[in-house]
């Protein structure tokens, strides 16, 4: 079966507020249309920081020497993000000659394509069912609630019930179960 993939475009870093160890990786198609955003740890957020600012200092860090050493510009690479598992993105570096896949988190991944401008595609299919309408000058940005943490929805859901907001309480609780039922199955 053909994988049907959009080709992603970085658009920037964001802040996730109420959380200081937590970042977005925010990402849309060619055409503007549509967003989606990768959690990444704040480490990852400096990272990739430096990276846009242009600091002399990224020409001797790992990622670039690397790159350097093993030619990484020369190879036929693509990275995939073609499911979600656990409220993570499974994404995939593939050799496009030899069709070897690896196994790559994200946030690292995200980090390997702008060291070596490496493309970043999504599956259709899921790009369709967790982007977001773009809008170039919004102030926050929307998080599909089936990305992020237990950690961190556990924090949401306490944050909503104090806050009095029960809709999205009950939303944050049904993600929850959702969560729990998939669990109880693997371990049944």
């Amino acid at each position: 079966m053909a994988l049907f993939k959009t080709q992603l475009f970085f658009r920037g870093v964001s802040e996730i507020l109420g959380s200081e160890d937590l970042g977005l990786l925010i990402f849309s198609d060619n055409m503007k249309e549509r967003q989606i955003s990768i959690v990444c740890d704040k480490s990852m957020a400096l990272q990739i920081e430096f990276r846009l600012k242009r600091l002399p200092i990224t020409n001797i860090m790992l990622p670039e020497v690397l790159c350097k050493l093993l030619n990484i510009h020369d190879l036929n690479l693509e990275i995939i993000i073609d499911d979600l598992v656990d409220g993570q993105y499974r994404t995939i570096l593939y050799n496009t000659e030899t069709m070897e896949p690896m196994l790559i988190r994200a946030s690292d991944a995200v980090l390997l394509s702008i060291v070596a401008d490496i493309p970043i595609f999504m599956d259709t299919k899921l790009y369709r069912q967790q982007s977001v309408h773009y809008s170039i000058n919004s102030r926050g940005v929307s998080l599909p609630v089936n990305t992020i943490s237990d950690k961190m929805l556990q924090s949401a859901l306490d944050k909503a019930i104090a806050d009095e907001n029960y809709e999205l309480a009950s939303h944050l609780r049904d993600e929850q179960k959702r969560r729990n039922k998939g669990n109880d199955k693997v371990t049944d």
